[in-house]
């Protein structure tokens, strides 16, 4: 009997364990869509933006190459934005131009113009796991973010560099995406997001993304100068570095037109 009692309490802290466990990663999907409607509310309005940055590419050893593009971008009322990225340097990338029209439904429309083929070439969808330019930004980060494109949960709470952060799991609907799932960290006071984690297709952790040094503009809208993608695969990051934004420059939608992009530079 005593060693029955005995299998009966382990087996009572085996079960209460499970359940501690399965409560500290408990999942509010309704939280974790408020959160995402939040941080899209905090990002509308804004019209159009021009920026100027530098892109920089590392090799596991640290070598760098330093790529300088133009960045113009429209808001699309009841539709993702559309954004257009021009290469200006080195001299083997001057000249390529990326076109993406997000969508808030079915799939978005990307096309990229190769100097050196003098041809546009349409992004097929089941590309845009693809890296962009041999960057570790696949073409599928290259789009804005549309709440439909993802169903959300709140994980918890936790605090990275002194800020306080609400953890979100967001996971793609689109059956093509390259990322299993994403984890972001959103800070609570302005709903910026401050750190992503992206998990491709076997849920294991293939990138994280960083976001900081963060300006506002207009009193209301935060922008980041530097964002950090590191492969934890591969070794290998990228840097973005922004040096210059401005809003509400009156850009149109004819300056996103996808049989200019030859001309463009």
């Amino acid at each position: 009997m005593p060693s029955l009692q005995k299998r009966m309490f382990m087996l009572f802290f085996i079960l209460l364990g499970f359940m501690s466990i399965n409560q500290s990663v408990a999942k509010d999907p309704e939280k974790g869509l408020q959160i995402a409607k939040e941080v899209k509310k905090r990002d509308t309005g804004w019209i159009d933006t021009t920026a100027s940055l530098e892109m920089i590419l590392r090799n596991p050893s640290g070598d760098e190459s330093v790529r300088e593009i133009r960045i113009k971008t429209l808001e699309i009322e009841d539709d993702g934005d559309k954004a257009l990225t021009i290469f200006d340097q080195p001299r083997d990338v001057s000249g390529t131009a990326f076109l993406s029209f997000s969508k808030v439904s079915g799939p978005d429309d990307q096309w990229i113009y190769m100097p050196a083929l003098k041809r546009t070439k349409r992004i097929s969808t089941r590309n845009k796991s693809s890296p962009f330019m041999g960057s570790e930004f696949a073409f599928e980060d290259m789009t804005s973010f549309e709440i439909e494109k993802f169903t959300f949960a709140y994980i918890k709470d936790e605090t990275i560099d002194d800020v306080e952060c609400y953890v979100v799991e967001q996971i793609p609907t689109d059956k093509y995406s390259g990322y299993s799932s994403q984890l972001v960290w959103i800070d609570k006071e302005h709903f910026r997001v401050q750190k992503i984690e992206f998990y491709d297709r076997k849920k294991a952790l293939l990138k994280i993304m960083q976001a900081s040094d963060y300006v506002q503009y207009l009193d209301r809208y935060w922008r980041a100068m530097r964002v950090d993608m590191d492969n934890m695969q591969t070794g290998k990051s990228t840097t973005l570095l922004t040096s210059d934004i401005n809003f509400q420059t009156g850009l149109d939608d004819s300056d996103f037109n996808k049989n200019a992009l030859a001309r463009l530079r």
